[in-house]
């Protein structure tokens, strides 16, 4: 893939990123089942909000994306809840798995479904910067006061469910089928808008 395409859908991955909330209760068999790294799929449609509070169960989902539908705009009582939405069959790759105490955040950035090997198959600074980011607001707002809008028997059953895998564990996606490559570290100049793929240290340039 040339580095001009990889730019494309960087950008088109990482502009105008947002942070997205959705908190659930789920068995430690089932959050076992993420890894780091892993990309999921999502078969229906995901609700999340841009409002974050304290975590109402023992999981939450903290997602990043830039396609997410506020449904504000249609739905006037949607922004009470800070009700979003990603389409039926957005992919995901999780980016971190976190745990205080007996809360744990799953860190998940939306990915283009036409993208799947190179995410697999790559890391960057960006996705390291802003799972800092996420760990960093993990912390902050793990004890913090619940929102009340979120607490409603509604929402919760809209967000109770498990993303990219059924309520026994049967995961939508087996991101083993993604096709294998040799392993990209890409580097991101925002300043200079520069890319640079497997840039080797100086000291193994002489």
């Amino acid at each position: 893939m040339k580095n001009t395409r990889i730019k494309d859908i960087l950008d088109e991955t990482f502009s105008d990123l947002k942070l997205f909330y959705r908190d659930t209760n789920l068995s430690d068999d089932l959050i076992a089942k993420y890894k780091v790294g892993q990309i999921i799929k999502e078969k229906g449609f995901t609700d999340m909000s841009y409002i974050g509070g304290g975590l109402s169960g023992n999981l939450r989902y903290l997602i990043a994306s830039s396609e997410a539908r506020d449904l504000s705009k249609f739905n006037p009582d949607s922004v009470k809840n800070g009700h979003s939405l990603l389409d039926d069959n957005s992919f995901f790759k999780v980016l971190d798995i976190q745990k205080i105490k007996d809360k744990t955040q799953i860190f998940l950035l939306n990915i283009p479904g036409n993208s799947l090997p190179l995410f697999k198959n790559s890391t960057s600074n960006l996705e390291e910067e802003i799972t800092e980011k996420a760990r960093q607001k993990f912390i902050d707002k793990v004890n913090s006061v619940l929102i009340p809008e979120l607490q409603t028997e509604n929402w919760k059953e809209r967000t109770k469910a498990p993303i990219g895998m059924s309520d026994n564990g049967e995961l939508f996606f087996d991101d083993s089928t993604i096709k294998s490559e040799e392993p990209k570290r890409i580097e991101i100049n925002k300043a200079e808008k520069k890319i640079e793929i497997n840039k080797k240290p100086w000291w193994k340039v002489w």
